[in-house]
């Protein structure tokens, strides 16, 4: 399941939203992927209890998470949601914080490992101090342009 589809097929791209803190980022991309019906709510739980459990695992990069758990943890289909914050979002115990956040739901492992490839591929940039370009998503301000910017990073 490729990124950009994902995101279409689910509806599931928040642009600029609010959230009081990690947990609550981390809902508004599990709550989009319940509506559309590609995992269950204890998928959200999973991440939550993991989190709380082995530390902020779901930190990729500098201000960029990718939510996920594993897929007997409530994955119906492979799918994507991409939420950017108004304001970005402290993990306990980190000093960056997080202002990107693609959950990745993957209905196995293959499937997970391949949706992360992709999502890294959409983000690199060697210019960066980080490696990435999240400015690119968050400068984004409708569904269409966030499509773009997929398109561009995988033409």
């Amino acid at each position: 399941m490729a990124l950009k589809q994902s995101l279409i097929e689910n509806n599931s791209v928040l642009l600029n939203a609010s959230a009081n803190d990690w947990k609550a980022a981390v809902k508004l991309g599990t709550d989009m992927l319940v509506k559309s019906g590609a995992i269950t709510p204890d998928y959200y739980d999973a991440i939550i209890n993991c989190v709380e459990n082995m530390g902020p695992y779901i930190i990729i990069a500098p201000g960029f998470a990718m939510p996920h758990a594993r897929p007997e943890d409530g994955v119906i289909r492979t799918a994507f949601a991409l939420v950017t914050l108004d304001k970005p979002v402290y993990f306990d115990g980190e000093d960056e914080p997080v202002r990107v956040l693609i959950t990745l739901a993957g209905s196995d492992s293959d499937k997970h490992m391949a949706g992360l490839m992709e999502v890294t591929q959409v983000l690199e940039d060697e210019n960066s101090d980080t490696g990435i370009n999240l400015d690119k998503f968050i400068q984004c301000r409708s569904k269409d342009e966030i499509y773009n910017v997929i398109d561009q990073a995988l033409a």
